[in-house]
């Protein structure tokens, strides 16, 4: 099958086009609840700093939404709940009441009902989320998952920090936690991982053949063990061996044995043949994305992908199908990519589905998009009216984030701010053959559409010292509108074979149906870090890439 990247509602897409035992593994890492005061958490009013919870009742608030993913569950919708879960979701109900953290239960619940579904009976599935939450996430799943003979697994401890500020007044939150369970406790997949030696255990390997082959000594002796041993005289050496008399001959063949000065006989353990230490519950030894790493995109939950190639080894083999539900920037999909697994990809923001297909193609080339079937990505003039109808706080912005991307091919910058944009919704910026890179102010629009809006875009570009400006208008512009813009001028570089127009109007049909791109070299993408774009002087916009 080809892999599928789907834009909406992870909720929906996974009851209307995954089907039931199609996914092999299964990780999330979902916005969650990293800054909000754990004395608050029952109350959920919070007189903490607002500032610092805001993105999580940005993200999960008692609505319409909540209240109808509650008497979903309550009334057990199509009997997909079991007792257990409906229950503690009463349960809980009672003790935290309908504020932030019921609505992030309430809707996680939904989810990982569906995500238990779509596994196979041998899939897994890993929770990714933080200590402040993890606890009720903890109960939902066993009531979600050993209530149907699946079973909980490992309680993983991710060091994603080496030291924390908050430590001054209480033993600092330096990790992340990552929940693994399984469909069935019996019958799941399973591939030990190994990590490096420590320095202690390198030290024991301070023996060499002549070959320069390293190794270390082994005991062979049976002596203390509870099984007894095999008791024989081998080249005059009388023991208890670990091992039959038929293997010590074969050992000494294959030259594994080390004959001691004091006339001992011992093992040579090769360090080319140790896979390295098993790998434990507590990882440690993957560090967070620093700023200066290669693989940084500027996104602020990305994890590392050495995180994603533990887990993806760990629970699938080649070919298996991976899902993640809240790819967010894509590196579940770029590891599942680069291990020969398929994979299935969900995002609620069309920002996230750019950087995906931006961060494939860096990765792979453009022939890995070939195999990507896309989803919910608007393709007719009555889907991308569909998408400016969406009344969902969450998604209100959606028409203009897919329309600049797409546009652009994933090139230009969001404009991401909270409340007014000030008449921008995208920036994107080209070499001018000056000391500073020039700058390009995209404005949507979805609505009636007139020659003013032009004379503001205008206003808009000089106050941001911009160069030029693009116009797209889901409704055809009128003449008013073209004269206006044309009336601004043209401009040209060095670096363009022709001139361009100061103020370019693109209509949503042109995007659509005849594949119209802006034809600009740009010099900043959109993956590139936040910092490097705070170096551009010329920039006002405050730049975010939100989950």
């Amino acid at each position: 099958m080809k892999n599928q990247l789907f834009y909406g509602d992870n909720l929906e897409v996974l009851r209307r086009h995954i089907k039931d035992e199609t996914v092999d593994l299964c990780y999330i890492d979902p916005p969650f609840n990293s800054k909000r005061n754990y004395n608050q958490i029952y109350n959920n009013i919070g007189k903490e700093d607002r500032a610092q919870a805001q993105a999580f009742i940005d993200t999960w608030t008692w609505d319409d939404l909540a209240n109808i993913g509650l008497a979903e569950i309550k009334e057990n919708y199509y009997g997909k709940f079991s007792q257990q879960t409906v229950d503690l979701i009463c349960g809980l109900e009672k003790v935290l009441g309908k504020g932030s953290l019921f609505a992030y239960l309430v809707n996680m619940t939904l989810r990982i009902v569906e995500i238990h579904r779509v596994l196979k009976p041998t899939g897994s599935f890993y929770l990714h989320c933080d200590p402040s939450a993890s606890h009720y996430l903890k109960i939902i799943l066993d009531a979600i998952f050993c209530s149907q003979g699946g079973d909980y697994i490992n309680e993983i401890i991710w060091k994603r920090t080496t030291s924390h500020s908050d430590a001054k007044k209480k033993f600092g939150r330096n990790n992340d936690i990552i929940f693994f369970y399984v469909k069935n406790a019996n019958d799941y997949t399973w591939n030990p991982q190994y990590g490096n030696l420590s320095d202690k255990r390198m030290s024991n390997y301070n023996y060499q053949d002549e070959d320069g082959r390293r190794w270390a000594s082994g005991d062979l002796t049976a002596k203390g063990l509870s099984g007894g041993g095999y008791e024989y005289e081998y080249k005059g050496v009388k023991n208890y061996w670990r091992c039959p008399l038929e293997t010590m001959r074969q050992l000494d063949a294959e030259n594994r044995l080390y004959f001691t000065s004091k006339g001992g006989i011992r093992i040579k353990r090769y360090l080319d043949e140790n896979k390295g230490q098993l790998i434990q519950q507590v990882f440690d030894d993957i560090p967070p994305i620093s700023s200066q790493a290669k693989e940084r995109l500027g996104y602020p939950t990305q994890k590392p992908k050495a995180l994603l190639e533990r887990i993806i080894k760990a629970s699938s083999n080649e070919g298996d199908v991976i899902l993640d539900a809240f790819c967010g920037c894509g590196t579940t999909v770029e590891v599942a990519q680069a291990l020969n697994r398929q994979w299935i990809g969900i995002d609620i923001t069309y920002q996230s589905i750019g950087v995906i297909l931006k961060r494939l193609e860096d990765s792979f080339g453009k022939e890995v998009l070939e195999n990507i079937t896309l989803n919910g990505i608007p393709k007719d003039m009555e889907s991308a009216q569909a998408l400016t109808l969406k009344k969902d706080d969450r998604t209100r912005k959606e028409f203009e984030k897919w329309a600049v991307l797409t546009y652009t091919n994933n090139r230009a910058i969001i404009n991401d701010k909270k409340g007014a944009d000030k008449g921008i919704d995208g920036i994107a910026y080209f070499d001018g053959g000056k000391d500073k890179p020039e700058k390009i102010i995209i404005q949507v629009k979805s609505g009636k559409v007139k020659s003013g809006d032009i004379r503001d875009l205008l206003g808009t570009i000089a106050i941001n010292e911009a160069t030029l400006g693009i116009f797209i208008t889901l409704n055809e512009p009128t003449k008013d509108m073209i004269k206006t813009a044309k009336e601004a001028g043209i401009y040209q570089s060095k670096f363009m074979s022709i001139p361009v127009d100061k103020i370019s109007i693109v209509t949503i049909r042109e995007i659509i149906e005849e594949q119209k791109r802006l034809d600009i070299r740009l010099v900043l993408e959109v993956l590139k870090s936040a910092e490097k774009q705070k170096n551009i002087k010329s920039c006002q916009t405050t730049i975010n890439f939100s989950e």
